[in-house]
């Protein structure tokens, strides 16, 4: 396929984003930026929050975990169809975050969920926790952007000469252009045009692959579970991917990357009442375990086509005496994350590879904008406090937030370069990982909040336990195998790190009454 008809797909679908965001920030200020101004419909949110949770690496990395490790005793946490244990966590979460943290938000009129810290216990854990988000948020939102650009780079850019770095500028600027001025406000109504095209690409290309095989949804479902890749539930309880494990890690990675995440909330605190931001959670909790699903189907029939298509399993041993599965096609190995990339571009035809293309940069800005407009929300209100001091005028305050704006921009291109250097086969499984260690003293700051009547000294000891404890689960994440008889450590590390960053908080807390 021509990659400069590719590429002209591409420029087409941005220009529809710069009308869209035209249309949208007129008129538009730094209410509009940080909370669209409570005026957003809680209906488009919902639909919206299903490209920003998905992004990229679900779009490409979880049909790629599908056959990962099909026909080998490696040690995954998502074989077949394993990361819906995982799904089923992030279900139960919403309900949480939905009847708990959400009126939370709603009655302390927040514009910054962070406030909350502020006001039970004053700047020094505000301002700590406005920090872990921060690095949480840059370095997930930065691996999930990097994926994406690897991607249209690899199948797309390569071949026209343009460099990797030269492309990541470009997509960046791209961003800036149109979250610059209109912000959340903006954001809803873009979330929701690439929401859908992203659904479009991920049923277009199911249909597509089912029609070719022959198959209908029941045979589709019987041909892939033939290849043992709709299993679910892992049962070994040493596994990473042990199924209570997933469950309850995915409820937490949902209370820690949505309910505790500004990118998140923002969207739903700019809905203009706590029963409509509610209603918007609960649609999308149900639509969101549907998406993954179809995610997971279309992973097992792109394996199924591949294999139909000449592509073979062969065991590999590293240098070290690893031994991984690799799925060949044509010389290279297409598992993983180049999977869907390989057969939608070089196997389907050139329609259903536009639509991927279409589907897959759709997947791509939705987390990416509203992560870079997050970021400048937190940096500006939490950290510089730029709403709370009187004395700067609203074109001060203006120029303040297009400054952070660029400067995020900069970091994230930074991030995406490191990525790079770093490379991973499979991000989704890293951006799980990292999340365990970053949102865990989100969760136990406002679990003590919440839970204790206790008080917090004003002193950098907050800072130093939220610190300490990601360090103290790495080694024990690192080390339980050997420590504790085989039993390892996965996604659930984000609720021990918010354990163990509770108990720190109790050591150090008072137990004075509140004041206020």
């Amino acid at each position: 396929m021509s990659p400069w008809l590719l590429f002209s797909f591409v420029i087409g679908y941005f220009v529809l984003l710069l009308g869209v965001a035209y249309y949208t920030s007129r008129n538009s200020n730094n209410d509009s930026f940080f909370i669209g101004n409570r005026s957003s419909n809680w209906m488009l949110v919902a639909f919206g929050m299903i490209g920003t949770s998905l992004s990229g690496v679900t779009f490409v990395s979880v049909p790629g975990t599908v056959g990962d490790f099909a026909g080998t005793t490696a040690d995954a946490p998502h074989k077949a169809f394993g990361y819906f244990q995982v799904v089923i966590g992030y279900f139960l979460g919403y309900f949480i975050v939905a009847f708990i943290l959400l009126p939370l938000y709603y009655r302390m009129n927040l514009t910054s969920i962070y406030n909350y810290l502020q006001k039970r216990f004053g700047d020094i854990s505000y301002k700590t926790g406005a920090l872990f988000f921060i690095i949480s948020r840059t370095v997930g939102a930065t691996a999930r952007l990097y994926l994406v650009i690897f991607i249209m780079q690899e199948f797309i850019l390569r071949d026209l000469g343009i460099p990797f770095i030269v492309t990541s500028v470009v997509i960046l600027l791209m961003i800036l252009l149109y979250t610059f001025e209109g912000g959340v406000k903006t954001i809803v109504y873009t979330d929701t045009l690439q929401t859908t095209f992203m659904l479009l690409g991920l049923v277009v290309c199911i249909i597509y692959i089912m029609s070719h095989l022959h198959f209908d949804f029941r045979s589709a479902m019987n041909a892939v579970g033939e290849k043992g890749y709709t299993r679910i539930l892992n049962t070994d309880i040493n596994s990473k991917g042990y199924f209570l494990k997933q469950i309850i890690g995915g409820m937490f990675i949902t209370i820690g990357m949505t309910g505790l995440d500004q990118e998140m909330m923002q969207k739903n605190i700019s809905v203009k009442n706590l029963k409509d931001s509610q209603k918007n959670m609960l649609t999308f909790s149900a639509i969101i375990v549907g998406v993954n699903f179809l995610f997971l189907l279309l992973g097992g029939l792109l394996y199924l086509f591949a294999l139909n298509n000449g592509a073979q399993y062969h065991q590999a041993t590293s240098a070290t005496g690893a031994s991984s599965m690799q799925l060949i096609a044509d010389g290279k190995n297409i598992i993983g994350d180049t999977l869907f990339p390989t057969v939608a571009l070089h196997y389907l035809p050139q329609a259903v590879g536009i639509i991927f293309i279409i589907g897959l940069i759709s997947a791509l800005f939705p987390s990416a904008d509203g992560a870079l407009t997050a970021l400048t929300s937190s940096f500006c209100i939490d950290i510089l406090g730029i709403k709370r001091n009187e004395n700067l005028t609203e074109q001060q305050r203006k120029r303040t937030r297009l400054t952070v704006h660029l400067s995020f921009a900069f970091i994230f291109l930074i991030f995406i370069l490191i990525f790079k250097w770093i490379g991973s086969r499979s991000i989704i499984d890293k951006i799980l990982d990292f999340a365990g260690y970053t949102y865990g003293p989100l969760l136990g700051l406002f679990s003590f909040g919440i839970f204790t009547k206790r008080k917090l000294p004003e002193s950098l000891s907050v800072t130093f336990v939220c610190l300490l404890a990601p360090v103290l689960c790495y080694f024990l994440s690192v080390n339980s195998k050997q420590w504790f008889g085989g039993f390892q450590i996965g996604i659930e590390l984000l609720l021990i790190n918010g354990i163990v960053t509770f108990l720190g908080l109790l050591i150090i807390s008072k137990r004075e009454s509140l004041t206020n």
